[in-house]
């Protein structure tokens, strides 16, 4: 019997009961944002006195920053600004969800300084950039052979890599800045979110416990009670989504047991991330009321079993016209020369998460090396077939990880591929 939490086992009829009660003209509204991890996601409610009818009528509200690592608790004041609002799927009627930039006491986001750092990154020379990777790579390795280390080989990485620690999180800032300055070119994403059910034993949901499935195979798009652990957590969400108004487009079974992916999109500019973050969101919040636990960890089982991505399309305007697979090898020019860069923003460790995943098996490619093909699920780009034959389209960059932050993804991806083509431009 899987590990389900203690929750989940309430009467949930007598929750049904008080979830039934009308509320007249009043709103709930719920305001959720990132907290200081860069992964995490929070959220409280109050009440309003009428349905708002857009973002604009949610008003600013506060939390205590100094318990969500975002702040000291001798100045933990940091305020909510309403962003993007959806319907709530779990309290229905008028309640909505609200995706939250924060703002720190200055009013100032609170991801200055992680933006800094994604800025440095995106700049370092490939002499700098490998110097990082090579610190990485001695952490991890203390890590794999000596778990006693463990603490000391993080500190050693923290210590050592070229950019300040920071656990401020807001990112959307930075990324909507970018996409103004992009938009011209009608930039679309859509992102495909993998995510592994857990129980509370820690084990991936449904899986012996005291042993293994059986190999992968039959997993992927599976269907019977032997091949698809937690469908109707699967399906639920899915519903959740198309309620609450994300842009969610697709979702099927992955190849390890107790593995999903939901894909996000079409989305422009800087929707995708926040669609995809109302998407984890609502996971968590599905999760919730099974009892199980949604780990977006991009490796969460040693061996012989997939990890955990969020592979990411990527085409503009020009790339979906005629003769658009000459921009998308532009772009992908561009973006081979940046690869070990995008790496370290492709998880919210500077790329200490994907390395366990990015190993050139289970369809990856090699954290180390940067191809491209076509139809190839073992590349740092995919090529679909269709895009090729058609010759316009758009392009999948394989590298981010489950965990990633969808504004910093996208916001490298769009200033690598479109305003370092207008530099490049200028110059000329």
């Amino acid at each position: 019997m899987a590990s389900v939490s203690v929750s989940s086992r309430l009467n949930k009829a007598i929750h049904q009961h008080y979830m039934s009660l009308p509320q007249g003209d009043l709103c709930q509204v719920t305001y959720i944002w990132i907290d200081g991890s860069g992964e995490g996601l929070r959220n409280k409610t109050r009440t309003l006195y009428r349905e708002p009818q857009g973002i604009e009528d949610i008003p600013e509200w506060n939390f205590d920053g100094s318990s969500t690592y975002q702040a000291e608790g001798s100045n933990s004041d940091m305020f909510l600004i309403p962003v993007a609002m959806f319907r709530d799927p779990f309290t229905l009627e008028s309640n909505k969800l609200v995706l939250c930039e924060v703002l720190k006491y200055n009013r100032l986001p609170a991801g200055n300084c992680k933006q800094q750092e994604i800025l440095f990154l995106l700049q370092l020379t490939d002499t700098e950039t490998n110097w990082f990777w090579s610190m990485i790579e001695a952490a991890v390795y203390l890590i794999d052979c000596f778990d006693c280390l463990i603490f000391l080989s993080v500190k050693l990485t923290l210590q050592y890599t070229p950019f300040p620690s920071c656990t401020e999180s807001n990112l959307r800032s930075g990324c909507k800045k970018v996409m103004e300055e992009v938009k011209h070119y009608i930039p679309w994403f859509g992102m495909e979110q993998e995510y592994t059910l857990l129980g509370m034993d820690g084990r991936p949901y449904g899986w012996p416990q005291n042993g293994f499935p059986g190999p992968q195979g039959p997993y992927y798009c599976g269907v019977g009670a032997d091949n698809a652990y937690g469908r109707d957590i699967m399906e639920c969400h899915y519903k959740a989504c198309l309620y609450s108004g994300v842009k969610i487009c697709g979702t099927n079974a992955e190849v390890m047991p107790s593995q999903f992916e939901f894909q996000v999109g079409l989305c422009e500019g800087i929707e995708m991330g926040d669609h995809l973050w109302m998407a984890r969101f609502l996971l968590h919040r599905v999760c919730e009321d099974f009892g199980v636990v949604a780990t977006l960890d991009p490796k969460p089982m040693k061996g012989n079993w997939n990890g955990a991505g969020c592979h990411t399309n990527v085409s503009t305007k020009e790339m979906r016209e005629e003769g658009g697979l000459q921009h998308i090898e532009q772009a992908i020019e561009k973006l081979s020369k940046r690869h070990s860069q995008h790496i370290c923003v492709y998880d919210p460790h500077g790329g200490q998460d994907n390395i366990r995943r990015l190993t050139g098996l289970h369809e990856t490619s090699s954290i180390h090396d940067f191809c491209f093909g076509v139809a190839n699920r073992g590349a740092s780009i995919r090529i679909p077939r269709q895009v090729a034959q058609e010759g316009k389209g758009y392009f999948e960059d394989r590298r981010p990880s489950a965990n990633c932050d969808p504004y910093a993804v996208t916001g490298a991806i769009a200033r690598t591929c479109l305003l370092g083509m207008e530099e490049e431009e200028e110059s000329t």
